[in-house]
């Protein structure tokens, strides 16, 4: 039995805009667990490679290595700090944005990137994490595993919501596209595809409040004995 299957893990995985991290991040709330945002260290990496114009995977994980990076517990979750300092909002600019799947797919990065999720979740003795690979690879001996879903128009939908633009038809339907697309392009990369782990429970959120998805982890969890409490 692997170390990680002695903790009390709960690996959250799922396509763009189904609301892995708020989800997650509540869950861990009611559990008495740490959030840990796989996102954030995928961002910091890209944010490194555009502010020191890296490319090549050896250099940006060398530059990760003397940078100084921290994981502080921040409320029910972690920052990410460099030297100490935080490096929100910078990682969450268009620059980012537009190089993190780029940089994420790089296997030396991603092999830092896991280091560092599995040693914060040993530090604190478990935790709730989200991302597209967490049950398959990161943490596949996780006690609880969720892919979390929808259907790309009600992604879309809410993803729009949350920018105030959620009203006209055909941008919904212009952003479901996108999502769509977003999913069959991660499902078919080579490296750390989005898929399902077989263990995993499938929660289509489609008709589900928030508070609704939320108690229904948070009710697997507990019946797992996946509790602080």
């Amino acid at each position: 039995m692997s170390r990680s299957s002695t903790l009390p893990v709960v690996a959250i995985d799922g396509p763009a805009a189904s609301g892995k991290s708020s989800t997650a991040r509540s869950v861990a709330e009611q559990l008495g667990l740490l959030h840990v945002d796989s996102g954030a260290l995928y961002r910091t990496a890209t944010w490194l490679a555009v502010r020191q114009g890296l490319s090549e995977p050896a250099a940006i994980v060398a530059a990760l290595d003397q940078a100084g990076i921290t994981l502080v517990p921040q409320g029910a979750g972690l920052e990410v700090r460099l030297g100490g300092v935080t490096v929100e909002p910078a990682i969450r600019d268009d620059a980012v944005t537009a190089r993190v799947s780029e940089v994420a797919a790089m296997p030396a990065v991603r092999a830092w990137v896991d280091r560092q999720l599995r040693d914060a979740i040993a530090r604190a003795g478990g935790g709730v994490m989200d991302g597209r690979d967490i049950g398959t690879v990161v943490f596949p001996d996780a006690r609880l595993k969720v892919f979390l879903t929808a259907t790309p128009g009600a992604r879309a939908e809410r993803r729009l919501r949350q920018v105030d633009r959620g009203g006209d038809p055909a941008e919904v339907a212009a952003e479901a596209e996108r999502l769509a697309e977003r999913d069959r392009l991660d499902a078919g990369r080579a490296v750390a595809p989005l898929r399902q782990a077989p263990d995993a429970r499938v929660l289509d959120t489609t008709g589900l409040g928030f508070a609704e998805q939320v108690a229904q982890i948070v009710a697997w969890a507990r019946e797992a004995g996946l509790s602080a409490d």
